[in-house]
């Protein structure tokens, strides 16, 4: 209970209740908008999604028409789904716009920028351009031709790109002056390719690195899967104009990280094999501002194993695991910033038969989106013809919380929009049978708020909100 002293009057404001004085949970829904079915729409490996408004845009890593993956747009609420650019057959894996597109999208006005593994000329991926109703394709960059695995700018890119600015920014995965993957940059219009770092061109250096890159103040934040002191990876940072890299943190027991993201001064990530007896995976957390690392959660196989995704929203990190929990096929899980509450929201089904088919998906290996209480993602199998599936999942929403601040001889009472089928009441005392009346008084709307402004009378007074339907 929180009490508020205001204007001689003792107000006090009840946490979100129900019938009972107790919250009620709506529970998640699990719908699938699309089921791939590899050609001519494609077939999902790694990858994921963006969310802009209502409309997604992603990847599929193999199948379309031509066999190499494919870039599509969705919108949200619908299952007609839109190949906006289906990547062309290779010879000796080169062609001329790129294969094996395993990237998250990023958008910056019109214009989506990706990457591919394989194609180009020189066989070893691409950096791409196109405009969000798939006109416009135009490579920015080929990765040149390797000899003994090594060049000048190096092969293979993995991940999805970060832009700032005008200037692009990723990680390719091999090639380099030492055959162990590279950091670039390129302008969003194709000029200024720059090799930032060869990995492996200082002592213990990681290489191999397996996540996109996230920037703050002119800084960027990445992961090596592999070298290090302890040969299980490392965290890395590199100023934007390639000055200055630091290996941040070396994994010993944690390696293979799958995801990155930052938030303030803590970067948050999922690692392939955890501290936890068998090596199932963990969540961890790192703070930029004194190196302190944090396993928030280590997986044990029955809440899931090898996470892969990760994203933030408020303070709650949603994921998604490869295989393990109940069915083995992955699962759709949370956890507080704080490392507490973790919860498996959401278990893939069993599959069968030779394709691998189910209803729902499984190995959810792409990353996540989220938008409005909703998180989105695909998985790399299952669903009706086995070659995965892109679905949403409605979270539930928690037990909103009144805030009360005092306005002048009034009190602003706020709660969530989002926490649908709630009327406001108030008491003049607790003593039982309690009275509870309705605040005559309708809420407006501010910034994603319902805000009523009420003016109390008598020395106290009580307010809850009472749930009166889902």
């Amino acid at each position: 209970m929180k009490t508020l002293k205001s204007l001689h009057h003792f107000i006090f404001i009840l946490a979100v209740l129900g019938s009972t004085l107790t919250g009620r949970m709506t529970a998640q829904t699990f719908t699938v908008l699309h089921t791939f079915t590899n050609s001519p729409d494609g077939h999902p490996l790694n990858g994921g999604i963006l969310l802009s408004g209502n409309v997604i845009y992603g990847t599929t890593g193999v199948g379309g028409a031509f066999g190499n993956g494919t870039v599509f747009s969705i919108n949200s609420n619908s299952t007609d789904l839109t190949n906006l650019h289906s990547f062309t057959a290779y010879t000796n894996f080169t062609n001329n716009d790129g294969a094996w597109p395993v990237c998250v999208l990023v958008l910056s006005g019109n214009a989506l920028f990706g990457t591919t593994f394989y194609g180009g000329s020189g066989g070893n991926g691409t950096v791409f351009r196109m405009n969000t109703d798939g006109t416009g394709f135009t490579n920015l960059h080929y990765f040149t031709a390797t000899v003994s695995n090594t060049n000048s700018d190096g092969a293979n890119p993995q991940t999805g790109l970060i832009i700032s600015g005008n200037t692009l920014f990723g990680v390719a995965n091999s090639g380099g002056s030492l055959g162990k993957g590279t950091i670039f940059a390129v302008n969003t219009d194709g000029t200024g390719f720059t090799n930032l770092h060869n990995f492996g061109a200082i002592p213990s250096d990681g290489f191999t690195p397996s996540t996109s890159l996230v920037v703050s103040n002119n800084v960027l934040y990445g992961t090596a899967a592999q070298g290090g002191s302890h040969s299980s990876g490392i965290i890395f940072s590199i100023n934007t104009d390639g000055t200055g890299y630091k290996i941040l943190y070396n994994f010993d027991t944690i390696n293979f990280p799958t995801s990155l993201i930052l938030s303030g001064n803590t970067l948050y990530g999922t690692a392939e094999n955890g501290q936890f007896g068998g090596q199932k995976g963990s969540v961890y957390s790192f703070n930029l501002t004194n190196s302190a690392f944090t396993s928030l959660h280590d997986f044990t196989g029955p809440d899931g194993v090898q996470p892969y995704s990760l994203i933030l929203a408020g303070r709650t990190l949603y994921g998604t695991t490869a295989s393990g929990y109940n069915t083995n096929r992955g699962s759709i899980f949370s956890v507080n910033a704080d490392g507490t509450g973790f919860n498996s929201l959401y278990a893939f089904s069993t599959t069968s038969g030779a394709k691998s088919t189910n209803s729902d998906g499984a190995y959810a290996i792409p990353q996540l989106a989220y938008g409005a209480n909703t998180l989105y993602g695909m998985s790399t199998a299952g669903g009706l013809f086995g070659n995965g599936t892109l679905f949403s999942l409605l979270l539930p929403i928690a037990p909103p919380q009144v805030t009360i601040t005092s306005a002048g001889t009034s009190v602003l009472l706020t709660w969530p929009t989002n926490a649908t089928g709630f009327i406001l009441e108030f008491a003049t005392n607790l003593t039982a049978p309690t009275s509870w009346n309705t605040v005559s008084v309708a809420p407006v709307v501010i910034n994603q708020q319902n805000v009523v402004t009420n003016s109390p009378s008598g020395p106290q007074i009580y307010y809850r909100l009472r749930q009166t339907s889902p």
